[in-house]
């Protein structure tokens, strides 16, 4: 057997294909979140899973994934992911490079940049509840 969603419901694995990923989840400006493990298209019940891409030139809004621990991997691009950093109250800057892994704790307010003219950075995500949350905020 090759995968399917048939498998899916007795507890098999499951094949996602690129053209399988879904946009119908919550967005952030500037981004453009697909998802392909969730509980609406897997049945998961505690993971979520997509891609994002962040075109060139473009800095995302501000927000956070509430309750949610989010896991990113730099697949391409050099993005960067700015929060304030809560030991000076300064916006802080992590810069990303392919292979790269970054953590986003709980609540934290952050946003995606790409200081690129001509490559958009493409990153996959994680996270640990079975839905994107997202909640868009004014400021960091």
């Amino acid at each position: 057997m090759t995968g399917s969603a048939d498998a899916a419901g007795r507890g098999g694995l499951r094949l996602i294909k690129p053209g399988q990923l879904s946009s119908a989840t919550a967005q952030t400006s500037g981004m453009i979140r697909s998802a392909a493990i969730s509980g609406d298209l897997t049945g998961a019940t505690s993971l979520w899973m997509g891609r994002t891409e962040l075109p060139a030139g473009v800095t995302s809004g501000d927000h956070h994934h509430g309750a949610s621990e989010t896991g990113i991997y730099v697949v391409s691009g050099r993005p960067v992911f700015s929060f304030r950093d809560p030991a000076s109250g300064e916006v802080a800057r992590l810069e990303a490079s392919p292979g790269d892994y970054i953590w986003v704790p709980p609540w934290v307010p952050h946003r995606e940049e790409n200081p690129s003219s001509d490559e958009p950075a493409v990153i996959v995500i994680a996270r640990s509840t079975q839905e994107a949350i997202i909640v868009n905020v004014d400021r960091l």
